[in-house]
């Protein structure tokens, strides 16, 4: 008898479908068809995905081609591709230089009025500087400035930014910045009596800062009606609420920024 030739498999020409590739990201809920068990994907242990019930209850299932269900329809598991590392920033809102080396400091400085100053500048762009090779120092009044950048001797790679305080017009200070003829020196302030506050009242917990009688030192009279104690007490209460610049008066945070672009961006 001779067998009829049928020819080819009608069903080998069928194209199989194709079952998708998903991520296995925590709270993705799937189902393993052989078992029943439903659960959201938890992490992944030994080469296996690790699912919990609505019960609590763990299980761990191989990752194998088509071997779950998403909203019934099989699914094939992979491991979700690694994401990029999050950049760590600094308290000035820049983003953190990892494994930096102290380096040799460079001719230009920044100038601020004094200790606090200094101290307050450090806490917020304290990492920028360093990556940048640029010392801050304090000045103690700005009484003599013109003469103290005469000593100094400014030139195109040894620049000066000078931050003051209570910098408005017909003040001390703007005469004594009025007399700067010098292109390598830029100076920028702020408008408060003291760099205290500069930093936002919310910071330190109050709602504003008191306002000091004329002829009353401003540091002892904010300490004496708020109940601070001494300054040196006030002064670190005040620095240690400042975490970023997120705490600091944009009078200040542009006038800084503009001192290190000065000392640090290389000029025509």
């Amino acid at each position: 008898m001779r067998s009829h030739d049928y020819g080819r498999d009608i069903l080998s020409t069928r194209k199989r479908k194709k079952v998708p590739e998903i991520a296995a990201e925590p709270g993705l809920v799937v189902e393993d068809p052989a078992s029943g068990f439903c659960g959201a994907v938890v992490k992944f242990e030994y080469g296996q995905v690790v699912l919990e019930d609505r019960h609590g209850r763990h299980r761990l299932f191989p990752l194998r081609p088509a071997g779950f269900l998403v909203d019934g329809q099989p699914v094939t598991l992979v491991k979700p591709a690694p994401r990029p590392a999050k950049a760590k920033i600094t308290a000035s809102g820049s983003v953190k230089v990892e494994g930096l080396r102290a380096q040799t400091a460079k001719a230009s400085r920044i100038w601020v009025e004094g200790k606090h100053d200094a101290e307050l500048v450090e806490r917020v762009w304290g990492h920028d500087l360093r990556v940048e090779g640029i010392v801050v120092e304090p000045l103690h009044g700005v009484d003599e400035l013109p003469q103290r950048i005469a000593e100094f001797g400014t030139a195109s790679h040894r620049r000066l930014g000078v931050l003051v305080d209570h910098l408005v017009a017909n003040s001390k200070e703007q005469r004594v910045v009025d007399q700067i003829r010098d292109d390598n020196v830029l100076v920028t302030g702020h408008p408060y009596v003291d760099i205290w506050q500069a930093v936002k009242p919310r910071a330190v917990k109050i709602k504003a800062w008191p306002v000091v009688p004329r002829g009353v030192d401003w540091k002892t009279g904010v300490c004496a009606q708020l109940g601070w104690g001494e300054t040196w007490e006030g002064w670190q209460r005040v620095l240690s609420s400042v975490s970023s610049y997120r705490d600091i008066e944009s009078d200040l945070l542009g006038a800084v920024e503009r001192l290190i672009d000065f000392v640090t961006v290389p000029q025509d």
